[in-house]
């Protein structure tokens, strides 16, 4: 597999993990979304809108285009529907930024400020792009974490179930 190939698994992924979280989400009475659970982002309104910020400051980052949040904990959206729907939007926009993705691309570097610091860095794409898929499975997991506290369960969202169903873990 190519590390443009990986990336791009890495993109569906993220999407089809999405999906499956807001499905569980909306299945929720809004105290329980909007509860305090302890979580870095408190509940899962916060949490999920936190996926969102982060997901635009990276990709304002890799791509030059969008808006980008100044703060990490910014409630983008107050209701569910419409994060639903604006996280659908920028799951495909993702999809479609990694599906544009050549190993050539992946070798090179961005520059970029840190969102709490006016701190300028230039890094290498192939670890940013890593942080950034890797961010999303970790604060999906709390979010994970709290569906099973208050529901008792919770969709499968492991990597692995993905590659079964898309066909990539076929020999």
């Amino acid at each position: 597999m190519t590390l443009a190939a990986h990336y791009q698994m890495f993109g569906h992924y993220n999407a089809w993990a999405n999906g499956r979280l807001y499905e569980a989400a909306a299945a929720l009475s809004t105290e329980q979304y909007r509860a305090d659970r302890g979580a870095f982002f408190k509940s899962v309104h916060g949490t999920l809108n936190h996926l969102l910020v982060t997901d635009r400051v990276w990709m304002h980052r890799f791509t030059g285009e969008g808006g980008a949040p100044d703060r990490l904990d910014a409630i983008l959206f107050e209701s569910f529907t419409e994060l639903r729907a604006v996280r659908e939007a920028e799951d495909q926009r993702i999809i479609d930024f990694v599906d544009r993705l050549d190993d050539g691309r992946i070798a090179g570097t961005i520059r970029y400020r840190r969102v709490s610091t006016p701190e300028q860095f230039e890094q290498q794409m192939a670890p940013a792009l890593a942080h950034w898929f890797n961010h999303q499975t970790h604060h999906r997991g709390q979010v994970h974490a709290i569906l099973t506290g208050l529901v008792g369960k919770a969709p499968e969202l492991d990597l692995l179930i993905f590659q079964r169903l898309s066909g990539l873990s076929a020999a």
